[in-house]
Formats: C-alpha cells, sequence, structure tokens
C-alpha cells in the first residue's frame, strides 16, 4: 500500500482480519474530546468484526472523578488531566492480551506505554496522530510552561514514532507534518461516524436558519468570540453552546448578558445528536482543527454546517462541497448572513450534499482500515 493511497472501498473487511486482536491504548477518555470520540465510533465498527478487540484508557465517573491512574490537571484546561498510569499494570494487561495490532492515538504516558509494550510483546504498534499540540502551546501556555510541554511532546513523539510501525492521521498536513517527524509509514485515512449519527432517522431537512448550534471543547483554539459577536450581531437567532473547557466562564457570562445565547453545559454523544436534529446549523469557527468531527457528525444528520478555513475537514473536496467556509478575510457572523439570504432550496440541496457526503466517508474510512489492518497482519 503506499503512502497517502486511497483504500478500495471495502464493505465488508478482508478474511485476514477475522483473526486479529487488536488493542487500543490511549489518554483520552471516551466521548470526552475529539480522539477519544473518534476511537469509540470506529471500535463500534471494528469490534464485531475482529477477533478480539479491548482498550486500555481513562473513564471519567459520574461524579467527575477520573479514573485510570494519578491524575493532575493540565496547565491552562483544568478540565482535561494528565495521567500518570499504573505501568505495570498495563505491562501485564499487554502481555495478558496478546494483541497482534496496538493503536496508540495520544501521546501521553498511557499511549507511550502502550506503544513500548506492544512493540516489546511483539505486536504491529499503529500510530494515530491526530492533534499536533506543539501548535496549540502558545494559546494555553506562558513561556515557561509552553516551552516545557513542547520540550514534552517533542520527546514523546519522537519515541513513538519510533516505536511505531505505521502512523495514521485524517488530513494531509497532518500526514506532512508526521512524514517531517520521522515517520516510517504514514496514510491518510477518514473519520468514521457513529451508528446512530448515520441510521438513526432524520429531522426534517434545514432549509433555513433560526437556530445555531456549537459543541466542542471551549478552549481557546475554537474561537469562541467568534460565536458570542455573531450571536450579537442576529439577536433573531438562538445560539446554543455545549461543552466544557478553560473558556467555560467566558460563555457562561455571555450567556448572561445575550438573551439569544444559551449554554448547554457538557453532552454526550447521544444528547448531542438530539441537539443536532433540534438546531439548523452547526458552527465550527476554530483557528486550530485537524479534522473536525463534529461538523461530520452535524453533516450526516442533514444540518447545514459551517467551518472556519482553518478546520481539516475543509482538506476533503467531497466534503467541502457540503459545508459552508468561512474565509480569512470573512467572519462567522458575516457569514451566517450570507447564508440567511440563499434560497431555501439551495440550502436544502447544500444540507443533502453534506449528508451523503458524510455517509460516503464513513464507508471509505472504513474500508480505508480494514484494508491498512489486512495490509499490516500480511507483513
Amino acid at each position: 500500500m503506499n503512502q497517502n493511497a486511497s483504500a478500495e472501498l471495502l464493505t465488508e473487511p478482508p478474511v485476514q482480519i477475522e483473526h486479529m486482536r487488536v488493542m487500543i491504548v490511549s489518554d483520552a477518555a471516551p466521548e470526552r474530546n475529539g480522539v477519544g470520540a473518534y476511537y469509540q465510533d470506529l471500535i463500534q465498527y471494528l469490534k464485531p468484526k475482529v477477533a478480539e478487540l479491548e482498550i486500555i484508557c481513562p473513564i471519567i465517573q459520574a461524579n467527575g472523578r477520573w479514573q485510570g491512574g494519578l491524575n493532575v490537571p493540565l496547565p491552562g484546561d483544568t478540565t482535561q488531566k494528565f495521567l500518570i498510569p499504573n505501568f505495570l499494570k498495563i505491562k501485564r494487561q499487554i502481555k495478558a492480551f496478546a494483541p497482534d495490532i496496538v493503536i496508540v492515538p495520544t501521546p501521553g504516558l498511557i499511549g507511550l506505554a502502550g506503544a513500548y509494550q506492544g512493540r516489546k510483546q511483539g505486536a504491529i504498534v499503529l500510530l494515530g496522530f491526530h492533534t499536533w499540540f506543539e501548535k496549540l502551546a502558545d494559546m494555553y501556555w506562558g513561556r515557561i510552561e509552553g516551552s516545557l510541554n513542547r520540550a514534552y511532546f517533542w520527546v514523546s513523539n519522537k519515541l513513538l514514532f519510533r516505536w511505531s510501525d505505521v502512523v495514521v492521521a485524517n488530513s494531509d498536513e497532518m500526514v506532512q507534518i508526521a512524514n517531517d517527524f520521522g515517520s516510517k509509514k504514514s496514510y491518510r485515512v477518514g473519520t468514521p461516524v457513529a451508528f446512530d449519527f448515520i441510521n438513526r432517522p432524520q429531522p426534517e431537512p434545514a432549509c433555513r436558519i433560526e437556530k445555531v448550534l456549537f459543541a466542542g471543547r471551549l478552549a481557546a483554539e475554537k474561537n469562541l468570540p467568534a460565536i458570542v459577536e455573531a450571536a450579537r450581531a442576529h439577536p433573531d437567532l438562538i445560539f446554543s453552546i455545549s461543552g466544557d473547557g478553560p473558556e467555560r466562564q467566558l460563555i457562561e457570562t455571555a450567556a448572561k448578558t445575550l438573551p439569544n445565547l444559551n449554554y448547554l453545559g457538557w453532552l454526550n454523544r447521544s444528547d448531542l445528536l438530539a441537539q443536532l436534529d433540534q438546531h439548523d446549523c452547526l458552527v465550527l469557527p476554530s483557528h486550530v482543527e485537524s479534522f473536525g468531527t463534529v461538523a461530520l457528525e452535524a453533516m450526516s444528520r442533514g444540518r447545514l454546517t459551517v467551518v472556519s478555513h482553518n478546520c481539516g475537514i475543509c482538506q476533503w473536496p467531497k466534503l467541502k462541497n457540503g459545508l459552508f467556509v468561512v474565509e480569512p478575510e470573512s467572519s462567522l457572523a458575516t457569514t451566517l448572513a450570507t447564508l440567511r439570504g440563499m434560497d431555501e432550496k439551495l440550502l436544502q440541496q447544500r444540507a443533502d450534499t453534506a449528508r451523503a457526503a458524510a455517509c460516503e466517508l464513513n464507508d471509505w474510512s472504513m474500508g480505508m482500515w480494514y484494508s491498512l489492518l489486512d495490509a499490516l497482519v500480511k507483513k
């Protein structure tokens, strides 16, 4: 398989992966961020097709406490945790499971332990390279903290790339960064969409904009002030923001002063699906966004979807045809004004295009994963 090659679409996985034992070792809690959601969705499709699949990752309990190791709040974002795991326990779990492939999607200590132990046990190590943390350093940390964190991620990535056999990323930019960092083999893979988002009956088609939703981490890279500005510019639209993060106070304060802005708190995937169906439009005006899974989820529900040009999802031409993109010289408020002036039939056509593109990408993505795992198991 050539680097960056597109897989032939496989509606069913190759026979070889039916005997495969797959373990995912991740620092990301399920559903808590884009990486956590990505691998929860991937598990939905892979688990029935392989012999065995297990995941080692933190769990967030009902009381909000993190389970999975000694944890400390991340500098600049106390809603995220840096976990120091029980390395001996991870070693025992991997040895007992005897995986053929270990998938590591994060550069934290859990991911490092997974990559090291997977390689030591003779498994193929597949690194999921989804976030270029160094690019976020200046948004979260001061000069000293930023330098320390950049140094950590530099060392962590060097080790992960050394221990991994293959790297996957979901944008051309991230593939190129992986290649520059010394990846042995890098492939662009698509993003699966959770089964319910694809298969649950569709809501009424979106053909006008009355209710606008943002869902994601409340953090600097998401450009939340652009949403507040848009709410001020369009007082006759209802804006809802869901999520949690270091800029939660900013949103809660804005929601108290703007009658058309609501803060929904953090939503699990089921509640997020319900909110998407209740809104006409999803916005993602991020400064930095490796892909933008929530935009793909909105497209799968036939919602009008507005993203910034910084979102990696724009690098997928078929998906871009179903998106409205906020260009560098424009703003979210201006883009929404343009959409509001468009013919309803044109808006519905765009929403239909978005839905079809999201479903097609989901099939392609799983075809790519099946092909990649098949190629690795034949090595």
